[in-house]
C-alpha cells in the first residue's frame, strides 16, 4: 500500500503539473485525512472481529451537533459540552454493542438502522439548524488559520519521533542478543530505521514549507494531524500489547474456538465498540472545530470513507487480520485519489465512481491474494 500511495502521488503530480506534491496541496491533505483516519484506526478492529458499523458517519453527525449546540445555545464551555457528547457516543455505541454481542443480532442490521435513526437525532437536537462553534482554543482543534504547532515546535517533534525509531532498533537488538535470538546486520536495520525517519522528516519539513498568504510565518504540523497520529500509535499499542488487542484478532479468527478457550467474547464486543464511541467523539471534535459549526449533514457519507479506507489498507472483510498502519495508509489513498482528481477538474460523479471502483477492486486484491496464498499453503 505505501508503493500504491507513492505511485499515486507521482502520477497525479505529473497529470497535474506539480500541483499535487505541492506544500499547499499535501497540508490540505492531511487535514482532510484526519478526521476519517480518526475514525478507520477503530473501524480496523471492528471489521477484524467479524463485524461491522454502518452508523459512523450518523453517530458522529448527532454527537457532533450535540457538541456544538451545548457549546451555542446552551452556553457550556467546550470541555462540558465534549464530556457530555463522550457520553452519550459511549451510550449509543454500547446500546448497539450490545444487541450484538448479547442478542446475536448482527452488527450490520443493528448499525444499518443506527444510520438512519442517529441522522435523524442530528435533526432533532438542533431542530436542523446550524450550530456555529466560537471558541478560538476550540477551533484549533480542527486546522484553519491557527490550527498549527509551527515550525520550532514541529522539528521538536520530528526530532523525537526520530529519536524514538533509533532507540526502538537499539532495544529490539538487544533484546533478541538477551535471548540469544541472531541480529540482522547493523546496517539492515539501521536502513529500516532510516526509512520511516526519512519520511517524518520530510513530512515535517513539508508542513513548514507551506504558509498562509495572511499569516506571516509557516503553518508546521496540523493539529488535526497530531490528534490522528496520536490516536494510531495509542490503537497500535492496545493491538500490539495488550490483552484486548489480542483478544480482537483472536474473535475474528475462529469465535467459537475463541469463546471456547475463555476469551469473553460478549465483553470484548462490548469494548471495542465503546472505544468506537470514543473515537467518534473525537473525530466530531475535530470536523466540527474545522467547519467551526455542526451542521445536520456532518459526516454524511463517511461510513463508506472509513470502512474503504480499512479494507484498502488490508483489512479482510472476513475478519482475523488488519492492521492500524494499513488503515494510515488506506485513508491517505483515498484522499490522495479524490485531491487528484479535483486537481484534475474531474466532476464530482465521475469521481464517486472512480473512488467506488478502487475499493472494489481493493475488495478484489484481498479475495484473489488469500485464495492464492491458501493454494500454496
Amino acid at each position: 500500500m505505501g508503493a500504491v500511495l507513492v505511485a499515486t502521488a507521482i502520477v497525479f503530480n505529473i497529470l497535474s503539473g506539480g500541483l499535487f506534491l505541492s506544500p499547499e496541496n499535501l497540508y490540505n491533505i492531511a487535514q482532510q485525512t484526519a478526521v476519517v483516519g480518526i475514525v478507520a484506526t477503530v473501524v480496523v478492529l471492528v471489521i477484524v472481529a467479524r463485524h461491522i458499523d454502518l452508523s459512523v458517519g450518523s453517530v458522529m453527525g448527532f454527537v457532533g451537533v450535540l457538541i456544538a449546540t451545548l457549546m451555542y445555545t446552551a452556553g457550556w464551555h467546550w470541555v462540558e459540552a465534549s464530556l457530555a457528547g463522550l457520553a452519550v457516543a459511549i451510550a449509543v455505541s454500547l446500546y448497539q454493542g450490545a444487541l450484538t454481542a448479547m442478542l446475536g443480532v448482527p452488527s450490520f442490521v443493528v448499525t444499518l438502522g443506527g444510520l438512519m435513526s442517529f441522522r435523524g437525532a442530528a435533526f432533532l437536537v438542533a431542530d436542523g439548524k446550524t450550530q456555529p462553534v466560537n471558541d478560538a482554543f476550540f477551533q484549533r482543534l480542527g486546522g484553519g488559520f491557527d490550527g498549527a504547532i509551527g515550525v520550532q515546535a514541529s522539528w521538536v517533534l520530528a526530532a523525537v519521533l526520530v529519536a524514538a525509531l533509533v532507540l526502538q532498533t537499539v532495544l529490539r537488538r538487544r533484546a533478541k542478543a538477551a535471548y540469544d535470538v541472531p541480529n540482522p546486520p547493523l546496517w539492515l536495520d539501521a536502513l529500516v530505521a532510516a526509512v520511516p525517519a526519512l519520511i517524518v522528516v520530510g513530512f515535517v519539513a513539508t508542513m513548514n514549507a507551506y504558509q498562509i498568504p495572511s499569516k506571516d510565518a509557516p503553518q508546521g504540523v496540523p493539529i488535526p494531524v497530531l490528534i490522528w497520529g496520536a490516536v494510531a500509535l495509542v490503537l497500535s499499542f492496545i493491538v500490539h500489547r495488550t490483552r484486548f488487542g489480542r483478544y480482537v484478532f483472536a474473535m475474528g479468527g475462529n469465535p467459537e474456538a475463541a469463546a471456547l478457550v475463555g476469551i469473553p467474547v460478549r465483553r470484548v464486543t462490548l469494548m471495542l465498540f465503546a472505544l468506537m464511541g470514543v473515537l467518534i467523539t473525537i473525530a466530531a471534535m475535530v470536523s466540527i472545530a474545522r467547519l467551526n459549526a455542526g451542521t445536520n449533514s456532518l459526516g454524511t457519507g463517511m461510513e463508506l470513507y472509513v470502512i474503504a479506507a480499512a479494507v484498502i489498507g488490508g483489512t479482510a472483510l472476513a475478519g482475523g487480520s488488519g492492521s492500524i498502519l494499513g488503515s494510515v495508509l488506506g485513508a491517505l489513498i483515498m484522499q490522495s485519489i479524490d485531491s487528484g482528481l479535483l486537481l484534475l477538474d474531474i466532476s464530482i460523479g465521475l469521481r464517486y465512481v472512480i473512488i467506488g471502483q478502487v475499493l472494489i477492486a481493493a475488495v478484489v486484491f484481498d479475495v484473489v491474494y488469500r485464495r492464492i496464498t491458501g493454494d500454496l499453503s
